[in-house]
């Protein structure tokens, strides 16, 4: 495969931006929610960039799940370089199951360390608090020229801390509750009065997928959604700015006819093979934020005893109607450009309309309203990668969701 056009760079190569270039990830956006929207009119700005930017289809980082993407987009880079691989995962050095959240995991340098180091102004704000401190990586905010917060934590941001002091006063709107489309508002709406009032040189908005978890293309919620983004997308391109548009992962139906969840509990079926508690499943999905999705997603790994015959479990696995893929950890290091040493002895990778769980018992989906929906997999990969200015795209698979800084500030010249 052809190199992305992040990797044929050094990102201290990238230049100053004439304006602001702004990236947009929209967590969970699977394209056909921006085409129902668009059919159904809900989102005028968006079809007129469409018509005179640029539309394409990229391919997101597996496994698809939030943290590695959004730190991919916010490096330039896959998650072998920056060491990111999942929300959660088992700590060799500590042997404890972690989120990975923390900036020590972090191996490489984002895009706005850089530019912050080049004296630029940059922002970068997030839905959820999870991201915030790997995405504020390397920044200082005793110069006024960063700022990074989350609409989550809204109250409690502080000057020296985030660059913002109150950031629901700030912006004048309370802080959002985690569950909530207006958790997602609450960033575009700082975004636009950032980029009016403080004009970065970059800008990184991040969403939730509170709603796609929920709801499908199409459907009145999804659309009401997208609307409410459209609007403020128009706002952000009106006032100058290089924008790129894309998404962490696609989202895709998780059950059965009944509207039950479709899973395979991974940890039942090995306990079963090798014994209870002989083999390890985690589940990268995993973060303080599961009641939408009960843990749920399309993609684990699993750490075998040394005894066990890794090829032999590998291929019994691999028969199951319920697994697109079983791969090795050394082979899914290599195809999917992962750190080797963060994804344990076996990937499973389920089917479109299934999901990889631990235990029956592990899971709690009494909050679960709605038939499941989640991602994380190969069929979750696909995203849109949508500009307001026309730029000269590759196709999927070589443009990637983490190219999106490189064409904003290039079309920013």
């Amino acid at each position: 495969m052809a190199l992305s056009a992040s990797l044929r760079v050094n990102a201290r190569d990238y230049p100053l931006p004439k304006v602001c270039a702004v990236v947009i990830c929209l967590d969970g956006c699977e394209p056909a929610y921006l085409d129902e929207a668009a059919a159904a009119g809900c989102m005028p700005a968006l079809k007129r960039i469409r018509q005179t930017g640029s539309d394409r289809l990229a391919q997101a980082v597996v496994p698809t799940f939030t943290n590695p993407n959004n730190l991919s987009i916010a490096t330039g880079r896959p998650p072998k370089v920056h060491g990111i691989c999942g929300n959660f995962f088992f700590d060799p050095e500590s042997g404890q199951e972690v989120t990975m959240d923390e900036v020590r995991f972090l191996r490489a340098p984002t895009l706005f360390q850089r530019f912050y180091e080049a004296g630029a102004k940059v922002a970068a704000i997030t839905a959820k608090d999870k991201l915030r401190a790997l995405l504020g990586a390397g920044l200082r905010f005793d110069q006024d020229r960063a700022r990074c917060f989350s609409a989550e934590q809204a109250d409690s941001s502080t000057r020296t801390g985030n660059g913002v002091e109150r950031a629901s006063a700030w912006l004048g709107r309370p802080q959002p509750a985690v569950y909530s489309a207006a958790l997602s508002e609450f960033v575009l709406a700082a975004g636009v009065k950032l980029l009016r009032e403080w004009r970065p040189d970059l800008l990184y908005l991040t969403t939730s997928d509170y709603v796609q978890h929920k709801h499908a293309p199409g459907t009145p919620e999804a659309n009401r959604f997208y609307a409410m983004f459209d609007g403020y997308l128009a706002q952000l391109d009106g006032l100058g700015a290089s924008i790129a548009i894309t998404a962490d992962h696609g989202m895709k139906p998780k059950h059965k006819a009944d509207g039950s969840p479709s899973v395979l509990y991974a940890q039942d079926l090995l306990d079963g093979w090798l014994g209870k508690g002989a083999a390890r499943v985690i589940l990268p999905i995993a973060d303080p934020y599961v009641l939408h999705h009960g843990a749920l997603g399309s993609f684990a790994t699993a750490y075998l005893p040394e005894t066990a015959d890794r090829a032999a479990i590998a291929q019994r696995l691999a028969g199951r109607d319920d697994l697109l893929a079983v791969l090795t950890g050394e082979e899914a290091a290599e195809r999917f450009e992962l750190p080797a040493d963060r994804i344990g002895d076996l990937v499973l990778i389920s089917t479109e309309n299934a999901t990889i769980g631990t235990s029956a018992e592990g899971h709690d989906l009494a909050a679960l309203q709605e038939p499941l929906r989640s991602h994380g997999g190969l069929t979750e990969q696909v995203v849109p990668f949508v500009m307001n200015r026309a730029c000269d795209l590759p196709p999927a698979p070589v443009l990637r969701n983490f190219d999106a800084f490189f064409y904003a500030i290039a079309a920013a010249e």
